[in-house]
């Protein structure tokens, strides 16, 4: 695919793997090797498996760019949500891999993801915007709104709580997890089951339950945007 990220097609499946060799920032370059896998899937009508490499799942933006400001940073910051906007209205299942830690944008990667599977460990999946020194944007509050229980959601949003990936269940970052050992294994499974389904049925479901949270979604890109946008 390209230096930071892989596309593998097996039996219906594309993994999509991100690795920077770091902490896989969601740079510019990397959203846009994202975005060109997932066209690849899009066309191979496949179940998506989007994953990170060990250890690290997403830590969200590349801050050098986020707090320099500018029209990278405000190009990156709709394009990071557009891409899960993306992923939430995708016409084939998305499963994630959660393979460690999953932070900022990286942590609103995973809730946009149809079924989440997260590797056991001592891994951060936090919404870390209030802690660092950031007000939440819209798009990220839409995000969370649509997946966390009213209770956890405040406490991502508002007090930047940090969970493990056992509490992230709870909380609902995760549907499920496994020892890290066997997260490949879970996650090939789990898209095996969804490859069975009715795709068309699958996207004409998701387009209607998600109706009122990608309207959301939509306004709040818009918003955000206008915020961010530089005026000179």
């Amino acid at each position: 695919m390209g230096t930071l990220v892989s596309y593998q097609l097996e039996a219906s499946v594309a993994t999509i793997t991100m690795d920077d060799g770091k902490v896989n920032a969601l740079s510019l370059p990397m959203l846009t090797e994202l975005n060109a896998a997932l066209d690849r899937a899009s066309a191979d009508r496949a179940v998506v498996v989007l994953t990170g490499r060990d250890g690290v799942f997403s830590a969200g933006f590349d801050l050098t760019v986020l707090r320099g400001g500018g029209s990278d940073a405000s190009a990156m910051l709709r394009a990071g949500f557009e891409l899960s906007e993306r992923l939430l209205s995708f016409p084939t299942p998305v499963l994630i891999a959660c393979s460690g830690h999953a932070v900022a944008m990286g942590v609103f990667l995973l809730l946009s993801g149809d079924y989440r599977v997260g590797a056991a460990g001592p891994y951060r999946i936090t919404a870390n915007e209030v802690a660092i020194g950031l007000t939440m944007p819209r798009a990220a509050v839409e995000i969370c709104r649509q997946r966390l229980t009213p209770a956890h959601f405040n406490r991502a949003v508002i007090i930047a709580e940090v969970f493990s990936p056992d509490d992230a269940v709870t909380a609902g970052f995760l549907d499920r997890v496994v020892q890290a050992a066997e997260l490949q294994g879970a996650a090939s499974s789990a898209a095996a089951v969804l490859s069975k389904l009715d795709i068309d049925a699958h996207a004409a479901s998701k387009l209607r339950a998600r109706d009122h949270a990608l309207r959301a979604l939509r306004a709040a890109i818009e918003a955000d945007d206008a915020a961010y946008r530089p005026t000179t």
